[in-house]
């Protein structure tokens, strides 16, 4: 691997470990997110794997992260996308800052997202077997986005039901335990969950999380939800 002479020269590392690093980072990541079912990975984590091995230098984790971002890219095909965790609404109108402070390390985490068309995509590489959790990630989004990007726990299962899907469900034919597969959005980072006291007593929201909010997925669901919306207006030919 051929690094930059400026800033290979901030490091007393000889090129071959610098690149057996980078391969091992990639690796992380590639099983990680196989592992995890996508779930973000932070770079608290990306860190110390580095610095385990005994490199100390302030800014050589940020070299070799940034190097295995541009060989997920170039070699692999991936976009190493850097998602900046989000806080609850509210806990931030509430000013609970102790219950919510991150540290910079802490919020910033990172998914890797297929650079392949879309077609061929779905035709090569897709999983069919999570098709239907694809689905319900749109779905549930969806619904959050059409309720103002936040809505509570009972609301949102108000309407899941309406599509066959039931709170206390444990053995869908697709998803087995439905209330684990809304929580799965969760780990994933598409939505965030908080318990939140009120005159009624605490009560659960949702609202979209970081990785739903990033723009070329948000847009894509925004682009579908206004889809729908006009299908629905459309006056039928036998009124």
């Amino acid at each position: 691997m051929s690094y930059a002479p400026e800033i290979a020269s901030q490091f007393d590392i000889p090129d071959l470990e610098k690149d057996k690093l980078v391969g091992e980072v990639i690796r992380y990541i590639l099983f990680k997110t196989e592992q995890n079912s996508g779930c973000p990975i932070r770079r608290e984590e990306l860190t110390q794997l580095i610095t385990s091995k005994g490199y100390k230098q302030r800014n050589f984790p940020s070299f070799v992260i940034d190097e295995a971002k541009s060989k997920l890219s170039s070699i692999f095909g991936y976009e190493m996308r850097e998602l900046q965790r989000s806080r609850p609404s509210a806990a931030a109108t509430t000013g609970r800052a102790s219950q919510s402070q991150q540290s910079v390390g802490d919020a910033k985490s990172y998914i890797i997202i297929s650079k392949l068309p879309s077609d061929v995509y779905g035709k090569f590489v897709e999983d069919k077997s999570s098709v239907h959790m694809s689905g319900l990630t749109f779905v549930v989004i969806g619904i959050i986005h059409l309720a103002g990007g936040k809505i509570t726990e009972e609301n949102l299962w108000l309407h899941l039901k309406r599509l066959g899907l039931h709170e206390n469900e444990e053995n869908h034919p697709k998803f087995s335990n439905t209330k684990q597969a809304l929580e799965a959005l969760v780990q994933q980072r598409y939505l965030q969950k908080e318990k939140v006291n009120g005159p009624e007593g605490n009560i659960v929201h949702y609202e979209l999380a970081e990785r739903a909010l990033d723009a070329p997925f948000y847009d894509k669901i925004k682009e579908y939800v206004a889809q729908m919306v006009q299908k629905d207006a459309k006056p039928s030919e036998y009124d």
